[in-house]
Parts: structure tokens; sequence; C-alpha cells
């Protein structure tokens, strides 16, 4: 992309950032977030007034020490007692309403997005399309944080440096007045002389540090994303421990880390360049500030139409001009570093917002809805394709009725997960429509299950709540899942995802469907971690706890027929994958297959070496 194209994509992100996170001041939350930011404009309000009284008294004690006036010093050193106990008490003030805003804010936009990234299987979805999404966790977490706490301390900033800014140019317009000079025989007098230099010379740092740190928006979005890929790589190589230590794949994950951590190194070392640039003139500006406005000043306070006071008031009010003005200058890196923030939750956004367009009935999506009680399952006229529009599964027409069980097959890469995800609604691009009895409760047991943290009926009970369900009936659904020796250990709490086997967390899917007793039963892959044994007590478990319940499942192992009595033959063809064959299973023909399978299992060559 160009950077003229990248710019404009930026401008859109940012946009779409704001149109979401207003929505704290237009939504439920919006009486909490108007008292907050009125608050916030009162306190600066009241800052701003002990600072032109702190101003004012600065001039007084200063002309009071050079005329030598003891009951005049006396009395302002009193005076200043309460105006330090004012600002402190507005600088208080204005951290906690700061602190308060921010942490309102984040609350809701965070709450926002999960509710969004949760809803329909969308934390699912996002990994199946393409788009600004990578690491939705990180996103929500850290990267909301900072796009929520930076406006709050900029739109903060901003309005004490307008106000301040107002406030004390005209002090200095008024303590400065005008100065003369010679040019060409003729005196040429300028009024507010002070104000003209303070307003050039913030000019100057202004476009200094804009031209210098250009590049710095660009540069944190690297960084963090730089950041996010390392976090994710480090925890992927966790959680896939066991597998990356049985396979001796350390060296290999090492050199991965490696390559991540040299990129976000490499990032920050761009960083770096960018806030040592920013450096020269911030730092320069802290310099020169100061003592600019005492030499300006100098002619006319030597010249005795200025008093000391004056001359510090008035250098005060500059310093003051200054960092108001300059405000930008101090604030461009922690600026840029928001933008990078703000732009990747609103990548996530546009994700999330086109993921919502795709459940939305219409051409590329697919349609659910429900039907009469007489059949539990119909695809009438159902194509499955990726987000970009491709094909997987051509138009499939098939009705499974209560009680029936069917199994999908074909070769891999046909497609048969992605149609089992479409049944199961975690699939929504497409075309035709997916027809469920009404009212049907429907199960998805996926080939990795997911087991949840805490106890052991946690666990079982998952999604329900723990307090769901009776002690007894956990139990009875461990048992009837085959994983008798934890019947005695449903409280305790353990890392059951790292403790239990492949195949026990398989049947651990087992003993949840038996406690959720669904009307639809959708399985991918389901017994694939299972002796041929257990695979062929769990499945004859279910015909006998849920006769009436549908079932729809994929799998390879030819033994699995024995449990089903339809089978779908998925081909691939260049337009997607087709619907070949749907066959009535009976134990004959089940038979007669094993039969041909055992004849035909090729087998070694007499005389081989092993």
């Amino acid at each position: 992309m160009s950077e003229a194209g990248a710019i404009v994509a930026r401008r859109r992100l940012f946009a779409r950032f704001w149109k979401a996170a207003s929505g704290f001041w237009t939504g439920v939350r919006r009486r909490e977030a108007w008292f907050l930011s009125l608050s916030l404009l009162a306190i600066i309000l009241g800052q701003l007034f002990v600072q032109y009284r702190l101003n004012v008294w600065n001039r007084e004690i200063f002309d009071a020490l050079e005329t030598r006036d003891i009951s005049l010093v006396g009395h302002l050193a009193l005076l200043f007692v309460p105006l330090a106990l004012a600002a402190v008490a507005f600088n208080v003030a204005s951290v906690w309403g700061r602190l308060t805003t921010q942490r309102a804010w984040r609350a809701w936009l965070t709450d926002y997005q999960i509710d969004r990234w949760l809803k329909n299987g969308r934390y699912y979805q996002l990994n199946l399309v393409k788009g600004q999404h990578e690491n939705p966790e990180f996103r929500i977490a850290d990267d909301t944080r900072i796009a929520t706490e930076s406006p709050v301390d900029f739109a903060f900033g901003v309005t004490t440096a307008v106000l301040t800014a107002v406030t004390f140019i005209s002090v200095l317009w008024a303590v400065g007045g005008s100065i003369s000079f010679q040019w060409g025989g003729r005196t040429i007098e300028v009024p507010g002389y002070l104000v003209f230099v303070a307003v050039i010379y913030s000019i100057i740092t202004t476009t200094a540090m804009l031209f210098i740190g250009r590049r710095f928006v660009q540069v944190a979005e690297d960084k963090n994303q730089a950041e996010a890929e390392f976090r994710y790589a480090a925890t992927r190589l966790r959680e896939n421990g066991e597998s990356i230590a049985l396979l001796g794949g350390e060296p290999e994950e090492r050199n991965g880390l490696s390559v991540a951590l040299g990129n976000v190194i490499g990032r920050w070392r761009e960083l770096c360049g960018q806030y040592l640039r920013t450096t020269v003139v911030s730092y320069g500006n802290f310099v020169l500030a100061p003592v600019i406005p005492i030499i300006l000043c100098s002619p006319k306070f030597l010249a005795g139409t200025m008093s000391l006071g004056e001359v510090m008031q008035a250098a005060t009010a500059f310093v003051t001009v200054q960092v108001s003005f300059n405000w930008l200058v101090e604030n461009y890196p922690r600026l840029a570093d928001w933008t990078a923030s703000a732009n990747r939750v609103a990548g996530l956004i546009v994700s999330l917002d086109r993921l919502e367009r795709a459940e939305q009935p219409g051409a590329g999506h697919i349609v659910r809805s429900e039907q009469g009680e007489k059949v539990a399952l119909e695809l009438r006229g159902l194509s499955v394709n990726l987000d970009d529009g491709t094909a997987v599964v051509g138009e499939t027409q098939v009705q499974i009725d209560r009680g029936e069980r069917v199994l999908v097959v074909g070769e891999s890469g046909a497609g048969k997960s992605t149609l089992i995800r479409a049944i199961a609604g975690l699939w929504p691009w497409g075309e035709g429509e997916i027809l469920i009895k009404k009212g049907a409760k429907l199960f998805f047991m996926p080939q990795r299950p997911y087991v949840p943290i805490g106890t052991l009926k946690h666990a079982v009970a998952y999604p329900d709540p723990t307090d769901s369900l009776d002690d007894e009936d956990v139990k009875q659904a461990l048992r009837d899942a085959e994983l008798v020796h934890l019947v005695d250990r449903i409280h305790e709490e353990a890392p059951w995802e790292r403790t239990l086997s492949g195949g026990e967390q398989q049947r651990l899917t087992f003993a949840q469907l038996f406690i959720q007793a669904p009307d639809i039963i959708v399985m991918d892959e389901a017994t694939s971690a299972l002796d041929g044994d257990a695979q062929e007590i769990l499945m004859e478990r279910i015909a006998q706890r849920l006769p009436d319940a549908a079932m729809i499942s994929v799998g390879h192992r030819p033994e699995l027929e024995a449990f089903h009595n339809r089978r779908l033959v998925l081909a691939r063809r260049k337009d997607g994958a087709r619907l070949v064959a749907d066959e009535v299973l009976t134990p004959a023909t089940f038979a007669l297959r094993r039969a041909f399978s055992l004849i035909f299992r090729k087998r070694p060559v007499s005389g081989a070496s092993s």
C-alpha cells in the first residue's frame, strides 16, 4: 500500500474508533460520562484561577522585595498559604477526575468489545478471516487501556493549554506593554511585543516538532505490532509445550523467538531515533523559554519603566504561554503512541463489523431459522464459502430426522469440518438455509476439547454454572463417559487441560454431552483420540442415553459407520465440494465394507526389510 493509501486507511480507522468510543457519552452510561466531563472542566477553571492569582502574587512579592516593604512581604507570605493549598487541592482533584474518567471509559469500551467479540462465535471466526485483528486479546486489554487513558489526558491538557494561553497572553500584553526602537532614522513602536515573540517562538518549536516527528505514528504502530507478535509467539510456545518437548522442537522455537525479539528490538531502535530527535526540540525549549523574556524585558527594567516584579510576572507568564503553546511538542510522542493503539482497537472493531454484517440475511450469508417439530435439521440449498466468496461446499440438500445418525465422509480438504461448523452456526458465509427444529438444543463436540479453569465439576457443567448441577449428576456423567477414576475428584481444582490426556479430554466432552442432553449433536472428529473399545462404548452410550437426538458427525475411521445409519459423501470439485452420495447404512453394509477393508489392506512385501 502506498504512503497516501496508508494515511487514508489510518484516518478511517481513527474515525471508526471515535464512532465506537463516543458511545460512552451517548449510551446507557452517558450521565456518568457527562458528570465526569463537566467536573473536569470545573477543575480546569479552578486551577486556572489559582494559577493567575499566583502569577499576580509573584509580581507583588518581588515588588515588595525591591522596595524592602517588610509588612507587605509578611502579608503576601500569609496569602501564599491558602493559594498553595488551593493549588494542591485542585491538582489532587484533577488526578481524581482524570483517573476516574479513564477507568469508567475503559470499562465501558472494553465491555463493548468483549460483548461483540464473544457474540455468535466471532472470537473463533476472526481466525478464519483476513483483517487487522491479530492478537485481539492484546488489543482489548492493553491497546484499549492506552486508547482511553491518553485522550482524557489530552483533552484535559488541550483545554488547560488553550484557556491558560488566552489568560496569560492578556497578562503578557498588559505587563509587557510596548517597546520602541530606532530603524532607519525612524522610531518604531511594537505594542504587546512579548506576545508576538511568544507566538513566533511557539510556531518555530511546534513546526520543528511536527517535521522531526512526522513518522512517530507509523513507528509506534510497528513497535506495538512487533510486541504483540513476540508475546503471541511466547504464549503459543507455552500452550503447546508438550508437543514441542516430545518433538524436540526447542531449537526451532528458539530461533522463532529470536526472530520475533529481533523484530521488537529493531522497532524499538527506530522509536529511540524518533525520541532522540524530538528531545532536541523539547529540551532545547525547556532551556531557552525561561531566559528569553528576561532578556527581552531587561532594557525596560534598566530604563526604569518596568519593576522587578513586573519582569518576573512577565517571565512567568511567558513560560506559562510557552508551555501552553508547546503542549503538542511535549506530548507528541505520547500522542503518536495513542494514535497507534486507537487504530489497533479500531482494526478489531472493523473486523467485528464485517462479521456482524455476515450474520445479516442476504446474498452471501447463510440463513438460519427454525421449523416444525418433525425434522430435526434440514440443509436447504446450502452452499458454504470463504469470507472472500471462494466456494468450499457447493449446493447441498439434506434432511435429518429425530434420532437419525449421519456420518459425513470425504477426502481431506473436501470441506467436511467447514460444513458442520456452518451447521453449528460458527460459519456465516455462503448461501441457502439451515433449518433447525423449533426450540432444539444443539451441542458441538470439537476434535480438540476446551477444558475450562476451575474444578472438574465446573468443567463437566460448562457452559452452565457449577451450582446448577448436583454432585451425583456429575459423577454419573463421568461414569457414563468412562472417567470413573475421576469421580472422587470433582471438587478438586487443577490445571485439567494439562492433567488430562487427549483421550480423557474427549471423554470429558462426552460427560458434558450427557449433562446437556441436546436435541442435535454435531461432532467433528470427536473420538479421534480414543481407542476402538472406548469409541464403541461411548458411541453406543449416546444411543442409549439420547435415543431421540439427531447426530451429524465427521470422521475418518471406517468403524464409525457402525454407529450411524446414513453416510454423506463429499467430493472435491473446482467450484466447491459436492454431495455425491447419500447412503443408508445397515449392519450388513458395514460388515461388508469391513471385510473388503481387511482383504485388500496393504501388507508388507514378503522378505522386505523392517
